[in-house]
């Protein structure tokens, strides 16, 4: 007797959008596949606040939006829409041709880090991230230790990695021109003494 495997459903990302905008929750679009978003930590929102906060405070009266976990991103190189924790792009964002939601041009990307996606969020992710042209920078924050790479593109198909560790450490990023302390970016979180 053979058993049957259940058959994931696979949906077109004109499906995808239309009971995206209609449902209560947030869903990723992976390749056909709707995969609905979890709720993060209260250590993973204090750092994405504190991230939106340092940025914003830093990029007052400049021409760049910032945009948090609630705007659509569209990577079309792999029709991929996800959401990103911080996303900032260059004003007017450009929005996919027949969207007001859905974003396209992103120069920096922000990610606080959980044990569940952290594989994903430094692979496929960012994979998928480094096919957009207007992509610069790429910062990827540890919710369990202060700890923070920073990929900087170097050129077309380089990036460089920087890790900065310790609460005494600062990290720049180029693309905006902004200094984050990291005992600023974690001043809500405590930390386990392991």
């Amino acid at each position: 007797m053979t058993i049957a495997t259940p058959q994931t459903k696979t949906y077109t990302a004109e499906e995808y959008l239309a009971l995206e905008v209609k449902s209560e929750t947030r869903s990723e679009f992976r390749n056909g596949e709707i995969v609905e978003m979890t709720g993060g930590t209260p250590e993973h929102n204090e750092i994405i606040r504190m991230f939106v906060f340092l940025l914003t405070a830093a990029l007052r009266r400049q021409p760049y939006s910032i945009f948090v976990t609630d705007q659509r991103l569209w990577i079309p190189d792999t029709n991929l829409y996800i959401y990103p924790d911080v996303m900032v792009t260059k004003r007017p964002p450009d929005l996919k041709p027949g969207r007001k939601d859905t974003v396209m041009n992103p120069i920096l990307i922000g990610e606080t880090l959980s044990k569940s996606t952290q594989n994903y969020d430094r692979g496929d992710k960012f994979e998928a991230y480094r096919t957009i042209e207007s992509f610069e920078e790429y910062v990827l924050i540890d919710q369990y230790r202060p700890q923070v790479d920073h990929y900087a593109r170097q050129s077309a198909d380089q990036w460089l990695l920087t890790k900065y560790r310790g609460l005494e450490a600062s990290f720049r990023l180029e693309s905006v021109g902004v200094e984050i302390a990291l005992a600023e970016l974690y001043e809500a979180v405590e930390f386990d003494e392991q």
